[in-house]
């Protein structure tokens, strides 16, 4: 990979950020963002939309630093354990999509039940499937389970700032950039590398 590629890579998941917290910020809170609109308020919605995007940027950052970082524990996770990398890779997941559940139920849970700290772990495995089975289809098939540990494990590790707030608002602003900017990240690299 060239540095003009990497940089092309660093520019456009900096874009994709920017505007994927815009679109989740407004559709989140999209009746705040109406009656800006209705009140003719034009300059606070612009400024509004400039500091989701600036938040955006952050967040597309914390998601290329968890990237390269999992590339890094990919090679020395096959130096390390050889063909049981894979099988490391599983129980990593299911431990950390227990732990998401589990610690935060324990930790915020006030007389509720666990099955609302379920959802995320098991939206997160679900749309974690699908990438994978993507990066699977357009690479090869030992692609799967690393891209689910990417998708799962590493987006896990850079949602803690906001599972530590424990903010519903937070947690969501925060995840779906960052899960967007993970899938685009793990769905170019092998385009780019390839051209």
């Amino acid at each position: 990979m060239t540095s003009r590629k990497l940089v092309r890579l660093f520019l456009t998941t900096l874009l994709v950020g920017g505007i994927a917290t815009i679109l989740t910020g407004i559709l989140y809170g999209y009746k705040e963002y109406l009656s800006y609109v209705q009140d003719a308020r034009i300059i606070k919605l612009l400024v509004e939309i400039s500091f989701l995007f600036i938040l955006g940027l952050v967040f597309s950052a914390v998601s290329q630093m968890g990237f390269f970082a999992y590339l890094t524990i990919h090679r020395f996770g096959l130096g390390l354990f050889k063909s049981f990398w894979n099988i490391v890779q599983i129980v990593l997941i299911v431990l950390a999509l227990f732990d998401l559940a589990y610690f935060r139920f324990k930790e915020y849970a006030h007389g509720e039940t666990i099955t609302g700290y379920l959802v995320f772990p098991i939206v997160l495995l679900i749309v974690g499937l699908i990438v994978a089975y993507i990066k699977k289809s357009e690479t090869n098939k030992g692609a799967f389970i690393p891209a689910l540990f990417f998708m799962v494990v590493v987006t896990i590790v850079e949602w803690v700032p906001a599972l530590r707030q424990n903010d519903l608002s937070w947690l969501i602003l925060m995840l779906v950039p960052l899960f967007i900017c993970n899938a685009y990240q793990l769905l170019t690299l092998h385009k780019i590398v390839k051209s």
